[in-house]
């Protein structure tokens, strides 16, 4: 392509195009882009038709509440402490939950860390 201008260059490629593809290639080219483009469409359809989720929504869904009082919370009978979220605290009697601030409070008041609530030393 030494030497070559641009609108050379173009007649050559104009010219291998249009006796390489003929009627039915250029039918072909333009079915897949019009099958191409309907496709891109759909997709496009497709993803904005998903419902959209909000904090509303999912506060809305039934469940057990969750009542705090603190940081971590423990039975008065029991001998661990919990995140609030964690399976165990779930099953604390509201009467016999004991609310602490920090980690420290609750191990002063003679709980340990519960094995069962991950993200607790």
């Amino acid at each position: 392509m030494g030497g070559q201008t641009i609108q050379e260059i173009w007649a050559k490629s104009k010219a291998a195009f249009g006796s390489g593809v003929g009627e039915w290639g250029l039918f072909a080219l333009i079915t897949l882009a019009v099958l191409g483009s309907f496709g891109l469409g759909r997709l496009s359809a497709l993803i904005d038709a998903k419902p959209l989720i909000h904090v509303q929504t999912a506060a809305a869904v039934e469940g057990q509440g969750m009542a705090l009082g603190g940081s971590y919370v423990a039975s008065r009978s029991g001998s661990v402490y919990y995140f609030p979220w964690c399976s165990g605290a779930a099953s604390i009697a509201p009467q016999n939950q004991r609310w602490f601030n920090t980690a420290e409070e609750a191990k002063r008041a003679g709980y340990r860390p519960a094995k069962n609530c991950k993200g607790l030393e």
